[in-house]
């Protein structure tokens, strides 16, 4: 995939102070066409990254909710047009610019907007205007933040970059890619990629009249609180009753707290229900949890058809159905085991709590 740069400036920003506070500035120092880039040491610079850029994967629903790259949509009001959005009015100056003088003043404009983004930090932003000729001549947007590193390049007057002390890499750079290219040839105009590697969501605070589809696990929280409040509503019609009250407290505490207990409230079969219904929006949806010190990773689907959970007098117990066991990274004398049957393990299992519990009773004194 060979992109063609038709236009490209090249932008310092300077941030006084720690990051996000102080004085912010900026400066400009170089526009360029398609014959000037291809004599630069920039071109040498970004050789492959906008081929990266577009390759690199993204899912409109990430697996995470801090995932580094994202689709953004432009936001407009019901019946109207895309030309309503500010954001995608910059991105469509900056395509249709046609020369280096109408290029480098929206860049500057641009440039101004990123600047009242909070935490912004010092380094390079360079902003292209790309063609990939092999399938249209629409041009791309490509906007590239690189921060400041020690020891790698210099940014001076005459050669933009040479490789001495101190100024910007291409590892961890930021990006946006617009029109997001959905595959080779086919592009949306609604939409643009993100990537942002860093903790600081710039271009999420930047671009502020474009919204992000949930990731999974926002999804997946949201479609467990629907069916929750479906369960109270049902139990308790009526809005007043006192313990409906304090099912919705017991149940709003136990969704806002870090680490949770298995509440004991459904049937398996509502359970395997609700589960099936948030498989069919991702089937590879995992889930984890852990019994004790007893880490657990599985796939939601297996619940109720290879992942079991059931109850041993006052404890739990974990049943989990396979064809194979694999083990890895060093010897472990386990893999040598004949296994017990199922019913040898849990009559061994019965006995053994019943004889804990005769022994506690038989503790307890006689008053």
């Amino acid at each position: 995939m060979n992109f063609q740069v038709d236009f490209l400036s090249f932008f310092v920003i300077q941030v006084d102070g720690k990051e996000g506070q102080g004085g912010k500035s900026y400066k400009h120092y170089a526009t360029m066409d398609d014959y000037d880039y291809d004599e630069s040491d920039v071109k040498k610079f970004l050789d492959g990254e906008f081929a990266r850029i577009s390759k690199r994967k993204v899912e409109k629903n990430p697996s995470t909710e801090q995932a580094p790259t994202k689709i953004g949509r432009f936001i407009v009001e019901p019946e109207h047009e895309l030309s309503s959005n500010p954001n995608f009015n910059m991105f469509a100056r900056l395509r249709a610019a046609e020369d280096k003088e109408d290029f480098k003043n929206a860049c500057d404009d641009l440039v101004r907007m990123y600047l009242d983004t909070s935490a912004v930090r010092g380094g390079a932003l360079i902003i292209v205007q790309a063609t990939l000729n092999t399938h249209s001549d629409d041009p791309f947007i490509f906007v590239l933040k690189c921060d400041f590193e020690p020891k790698i390049a210099r940014i001076t007057e005459s050669s933009l970059v040479s490789e001495v002390e101190m100024a910007i890499s291409a590892r961890n750079m930021k990006s946006i890619m617009y029109p997001y290219m959905l595959e080779e040839g086919m592009n949306d105009e609604w939409e643009l990629k993100i990537h942002q590697s860093s903790h600081a969501r710039y271009f999420e605070d930047f671009l502020k009249f474009v919204t992000y589809e949930q990731s999974m696990p926002e999804i997946v929280n949201e479609h467990v609180m629907g069916f929750v409040q479906n369960y109270v509503e049902t139990k308790w019609p009526d809005a007043s009753n006192e313990e409906r009250q304090q099912e919705e407290r017991d149940l709003e505490l136990w969704a806002a707290s870090e680490k949770r207990d298995l509440q004991g409230k459904w049937e398996p079969l509502q359970v395997v229900e609700a589960a099936q219904h948030i498989v069919e929006l991702k089937p590879e949806i995992e889930v984890r949890f852990k019994l004790d010190d007893t880490a657990v990773r599985g796939l939601l689907s297996d619940f109720g058809a290879k992942l079991h959970i059931t109850k041993l007098h006052d404890r739990y117990a974990l049943i989990i159905e396979g064809d194979a066991f694999t083990f890895e990274k060093g010897f472990s004398p386990i893999e040598l085991l004949q296994p017990e049957s199922f019913e040898t393990v849990a009559e061994r299992l019965k006995e053994k709590r019943q004889h804990e519990n005769e022994d506690v009773d038989g503790d307890t004194p006689p008053w």
